[in-house]
């Protein structure tokens, strides 16, 4: 019963890892969501050598990247990097001075990546420890 349990956390947070990353990494490029370089610190735009809008497309690269691998299994080390990765937007957004309420969510988000990537080195190594005949549902004669 507990190993349902922390199955089902593991799945949920994989999920929403999973695929949140991917759509903001896709709208960094198209802005249909919101002006991402707007969430962009003065301090950070002052330090780059890029414009944001090109930084904002780098960022996109790397949230597709750690969205797909936690969704391809990976999440016993991309939630980590997911973790680390929200941390430093929570960083940044507390530099602004502005949207404290998006800084508030992304410390929450990064402590469920953090959450995940736990969940995943036990739920993943059992798994991939698991004789092959347990990942296949039983047919009956």
């Amino acid at each position: 019963m507990e190993e349902r349990h922390t199955a089902s956390a593991y799945w949920a947070l994989r999920v929403a890892l999973g695929v949140v990353p991917i759509v903001a990494g896709l709208d960094k490029f198209t802005n249909l969501l919101t002006d991402w370089a707007q969430y962009l610190s003065p301090l950070a735009q002052r330090l780059l050598p890029i414009s944001p809008g090109a930084f904002m497309r780098a960022a996109g690269v790397v949230e597709i990247v750690v969205g797909a691998a936690i969704l391809a299994g990976k999440a016993r080390y991309f939630g980590f990097v997911a973790a680390a990765w929200l941390a430093a937007i929570t960083i940044d957004l507390l530099t602004t001075g502005h949207f404290l309420d998006i800084a508030a969510r992304d410390a929450v988000l990064a402590v469920a990546a953090f959450a995940l990537g736990r969940l995943a080195q036990v739920h993943e190594r059992a798994h991939a420890a698991a004789p092959l005949s347990a990942h296949r549902p039983a047919t009956v004669p």
